[in-house]
């Protein structure tokens, strides 16, 4: 099982979407389950964006979440990236593409301190 929080659906289409993965995963015997937690993120390049969380299978997730961005048209936030260096900073790194349909539209960088439960926060972001 694995989770995220770094995944996030265009604004205004959350509750929707967000219902509409759990029916998919339950009809397609696929352990996944997502749900919003009132946070959002807003990019200069790609608008504003409701932060979802999933516990699940990844792959499940994010196969899900591109089906999402196709079938009700909007551009979704596929993250779990993880960096390949294993340093120890006092902040923690997340990368993201910003995807719409099957198309990568961009990227993002999340950063959020270690200490206290601090939410997520775009560090940069960059256009394809």
């Amino acid at each position: 099982m694995s989770d995220s929080e770094t995944f996030g659906i265009e604004k205004g289409h959350g509750e929707e979407v967000v219902k509409w993965l759990n029916e998919q995963a339950k009809s397609q015997s696929i352990k996944l389950e997502a749900r919003l937690y009132g946070y959002s993120v807003t990019t200069e390049n790609f608008g504003d964006f409701e932060m979802f969380s999933w516990i699940g299978n990844v792959q499940s997730a994010r196969k899900l979440i591109i089906k999402a961005s196709k079938r009700f048209k909007i551009k979704v936030i596929e993250g779990g990236y993880k960096p390949k260096e294993k340093i120890f900073k006092m902040k923690k790194f997340d990368f993201a593409k910003v995807k719409k349909g099957d198309k990568t539209i961009g990227q993002l960088e999340f950063v959020a301190s270690r200490f206290g439960n601090k939410h997520w926060e775009i560090q940069n972001e960059e256009r394809h």
